[in-house]
This record gives C-alpha cells, structure tokens and sequence, in this order.
C-alpha cells in the first residue's frame, strides 16, 4: 500500500512538472516584445486600473493610446489622471490633448434622516442592491437613497463616506476623480457625473423621486415637485416624469443662485456663495 502511495505521487509530480514545463516552452515560443511605447505611457498613468477610460486597466488604455492617431487620440481621456497626466501622454506621444472640463461625482438625492424620516422598519440585510429589490424603501420614497452605503466601500479613492445625521453619502470633492464607479454601483440611478463648475460653483437637483408632488412631499420635504418654476428662471430646464433636470449647459454663475433660491422645497443645490 506505502509503495502504490509512493508511486502515485511521483507520477503526479512527473505529470506536475512536465506540464509545468510544457508551458512554459509554450510562453517562450508565443512571447511577443512589449510596445516600450506604451510602456512609457503606461508608467504616466495612475494605475487606479478603475475602468473609468473604458478599457479594463490602465495597461490596456496605454495600449490603446499609444496605438491611437490624432485624431483618435482626441476622444481617449484618463478621469483619475485627469488633464495633466493626459497631457503628458500627448507629448509622449507628440499629439496635443484636447481640454476637458473637470468633473465630480454627485448625488441627486437629498432624502436625509430629517427630510425623509423612516416609515418602515426594515431588518434584512444592509445592502442597496438587495434592499432595493425587495421594498420601496423606508422613507416611502421607491426612488430616493436607501442609506445601506453599498457605494463607501467600492470607491477605490476613499471619496464617499455616510454622514451620521444626514444619514447620506457624502462626496469629497478634494479625493473624487469622478471615475464613476459609485454610479454604476447605485441601484437607485442616484450618482451622476457632472463638470466640477468653474471654482465649484455648480447647480442641480438633488432628487429623483418620479412621483407626483403631493406624493412625493408626503415621502420627502425636499423632493421635486415639478412646479416649474425654475424652468421660469431658465427654458433649458426640462421637466420629465413629475422631476425637473437641469443640463450641465446651465451657467451655475448665471442663474444657480437665483435657481435654488426659487425652488419652493430647496431640491435645487447652489454651491455657491448665497449671499454673493
């Protein structure tokens, strides 16, 4: 019995170590040459490997760059790198960057702890995506954050952290690199990448709630209510399923001030100076 063990363990490794050098005379046979010019873009690059540049990571969009023209080196854009590092890679590759506005991840929902209390206990598991799909939510509202956080921990930049009173996810607008990962993470659509606004003025509407404004006021104080009054301020303001959408073409100088200061339940944010 201890010799037919002994035997069968120095086939296995002989089997083992034949295969292993099989494949490895294989490995050596197919081996292509690095691009060492995409090597050097490579080393550019933040190695967040996020996927927000649309390739799997950062050695693939290296690739991708480095094999691009000029023309179609234009549409390639790193958002964790940002300009700087894509200008970079434009001298190394002798191109000239096109110029992009920066951008920040922000979340259309201001359902809080004090503007959407809790109507329901909910005991499952506090995790959005499945919360989402078994009920409407705690505050009633089936549109609005439904505060489990699932999109804190898969921020590779450490961005998002839950405000305790607010009982909401908080942007950190010093960490986001708007890599948009939160936005494919939210069950609830609530994430969306807008341009950062000239000194971080910006304006949108923090809410989704689709539902019709006596409804959506029941679940929420500061929901939508598709009044229209701002879309009085400014006619590219578009109302849609009971919820008002401002485009990122809106001049947040212009008319963010006065847009938030129309809005009758505040679901418009200014993040400008009030008083300027």
């Amino acid at each position: 019995m201890e010799n037919l063990l002994i035997a069968n363990v120095v086939v296995l490794s002989a089997i083992a170590v034949t295969s292993a050098v099989i494949l490895y005379l294989v490995a050596k046979k197919f081996e292509t040459e690095g691009n060492p010019l995409a090597e050097k873009i490579n080393d550019l690059l933040p190695q967040a490997n996020c996927g927000a540049c649309g390739r799997p990571g950062c050695q693939d969009f290296a690739n991708i760059c480095a094999a691009a023209n000029a023309q179609e080196f234009r549409r390639l854009y790193c958002p964790v790198g940002g300009q700087e590092v894509m200008n970079a890679v434009a001298d190394a590759l002798g191109y000239i960057s096109q110029e992009k506005e920066p951008t920040i991840a922000v979340l259309r929902c201001n359902g809080t702890c004090q503007n959407a209390p809790d109507k329901v206990d909910y005991i499952g598991l506090r995790n959005c995506r499945l919360a989402s799909r078994a009920f409407v939510g705690k505050t009633g509202c089936p549109n609005g954050c439904l505060r489990f956080g699932d999109c804190v921990p898969t921020c590779p930049f450490g961005a998002i952290k839950m405000n305790d009173k607010t009982g909401l996810p908080e942007v950190n607008e010093k960490k986001c690199t708007s890599c948009g990962i939160c936005v494919g993470i939210c069950p609830r659509n609530l994430y969306e990448i807008r341009p950062k606004g000239v000194k971080g003025v910006r304006v949108y509407v923090t809410c989704s709630n689709e539902q019709k404004g006596a409804q959506a006021r029941k679940n929420c104080k500061a929901a939508c209510i598709a009044c229209l009054k701002c879309q009085k301020v400014c006619e590219k303001i578009t109302i849609e399923n009971n919820l008002a959408y401002i485009p990122t073409s809106v001049s947040a100088e212009q008319f963010g001030k006065e847009l938030a200061g129309t809005c009758p339940t505040g679901a418009i944010r200014y993040t400008g100076k009030q008083d300027a």
